[in-house]
């Protein structure tokens, strides 16, 4: 089996005790290297290849920006990423445009999220070294060229047909999916609702690449948690002067997506003076750039997407009504997956495939007893977590088989959804303190074996039970290796 090197990552930053947080949060799947001031990151970029480089905003000597405007110059793929516990706009701004800075993190941060975040910049450190290669060979001959693009817009379109999105034949998403191929061909606008990670970006662009559009630009912006000006800035386009740090004209998305579709993710959480500013947009289908007063006139679709309940919001005063509806002439609800439970198999293999070949190790699957417990789990991180849950169980596998030991805590320990009466019993709700402290203790059982891979000899051992004590008990519960 051959071994992936691990991505290089280099940490900027003056204060020590931050520079070990992140070494320790980012040691786990990275080469960490740290560097207390810009000379001695200079120093070891010279030295290694660096795949991604967090750095400080506010150091002694020159700012993180500046920095990066330097590295930008000379290693200008190496994805730059600042931190800091400041949010002026103007730094941002100027980040993006002269240091081109990938994302422009806020402290408090939290080590998950982070090495998600890091995950994203060394991919996309990996991906442009990908596509250089790609384009020396696509530069071979035009026609070979025309050729390779024509098989990367089919793969694309083929990869976000709706037959394609991954469900059980009788899945919940059937009807949805019924629905998005009927809409698709429309230029009508779609309001995409569901929790997070439950696949409203992939809905979006099977939307996109189902319609009259499927040739033209898809665009996508977060609209969550960024500044009005940045985000009219991204979205409109700004005039170089327009504002500090505009050192050159900036194209906005609407402008980029002319022709095609826009996906505008999180729209619940634009303000309510930005929702003014967008609403003019749809309603003109005109944009001007900061800075400018020529409107240049586009032609998109939009398709737009939120955790939150909208109708509540304008109920709330908090979102326009106006914008509301010219935003959700179609809605589509999408289910959180523990609504869909016949689909975590599918998906979970779906998942597998696509780590195996990732990482270079085949498995021959999971165990019946591994999905019995990821079908009890209730999956609050939805269709994501359970792709990082089965990434993880792959990477820690060093059997043909992925048990149900491998799984992460939380989810060995989540209650069966047979047993829902008997969690209702421990929330209260009704049932003597014996029928409460029983059902607890066959959950206790369930788990502690499982976790064992059924060794009611290492079982007994932790919960302080004879051998003979351990058997009365799973008889009692109707306990077996068969159980689930």
């Amino acid at each position: 089996m051959q071994l992936l090197k691990r991505p290089t990552v280099l940490c900027v930053d003056d204060e020590i005790r931050s520079l070990e947080t992140l070494e320790r949060t980012l040691d786990e799947e990275f080469d960490v290297l740290t560097a207390s001031d810009a000379d001695q990151a200079m120093a070891l970029l010279a030295q290694h290849e660096v795949q991604a480089i967090l750095c400080d905003q506010r150091m002694p000597g020159k700012t993180g920006v500046e920095f990066l405007t330097e590295v930008r110059q000379k290693w200008p793929q190496t994805a730059r990423l600042i931190l800091s516990g400041y949010t002026d706009s103007e730094d941002i701004i100027r980040g993006l445009n002269e240091a081109g800075i990938l994302q422009y993190i806020t402290k408090p941060w939290h080590p998950d999220n982070l090495l998600l975040i890091m995950r994203g910049a060394c991919r996309l450190f990996a991906l442009q070294n990908e596509n250089e290669l790609l384009a020396m060979e696509m530069r071979l001959t035009s026609d070979q060229a025309e050729k390779n693009i024509e098989q990367k817009k089919q793969r694309l379109q083929q990869a976000f047909q709706l037959d394609e999105i991954r469900r059980h034949k009788q899945s919940p998403l059937n009807q949805l999916c019924a629905q998005a191929a009927k809409i698709s061909p429309y230029d009508v606008s779609v309001l995409i609702t569901g929790p997070s990670g439950a696949g409203k970006e992939l809905f979006a662009r099977a939307l996109h690449y189902n319609s009259l559009r499927a040739e033209r630009p898809f665009v996508v912006e977060n609209c969550g948690a960024m500044p009005d000006e940045l985000l009219a800035s991204e979205l409109f386009g700004h005039k170089k002067g327009s504002f500090t740090g505009a050192i050159m004209d900036h194209i906005g998305l609407f402008e980029q997506a002319d022709g095609g579709t826009i996906f505008l993710d999180e729209i619940g959480e634009i303000s309510p003076s930005f929702q003014v500013k967008l609403l003019r947009v749809l309603q003109e289908r005109e944009v001007r750039r900061l800075g400018e007063h020529q409107r240049r006139k586009i032609d998109v679709r939009i398709i737009a997407s939120t955790n939150r309940d909208l109708e509540e919001e304008v109920r709330a005063g908090r979102f326009r009504q106006d914008l509301y509806f010219r935003l959700a002439e179609v809605t589509l609800e999408l289910p959180a997956l523990e609504k869909r439970v016949v689909d975590i198999p599918v998906l979970a293999d779906c998942f597998l495939a696509k780590a195996m070949v990732e990482f270079d190790k085949p498995v021959k699957g999971f165990t019946e007893e591994t999905l019995n417990c990821m079908s009890q789990y209730c999956w609050p991180g939805n269709v994501r977590e359970l792709q990082n849950e089965v990434r993880r169980m792959l990477v820690l596998s060093e059997s043909e088989w992925l048990s149900a030991d491998l799984l992460s805590p939380r989810v060995l320990r989540a209650a069966p959804r047979e047993e829902t009466q008997e969690t209702e019993v421990l929330a209260g709700l009704d049932g003597s303190l014996k029928e409460r402290i029983e059902s607890l203790e066959k959950r206790i059982l369930r788990e502690t074996l499982i976790r064992h891979r059924w060794n009611k000899s290492q079982a007994s051992r932790e919960l302080g039970l004879s051998r003979v004590g351990l058997r009365s008990k799973l008889e009692r519960y109707g306990l077996n290796k068969d159980f689930h």
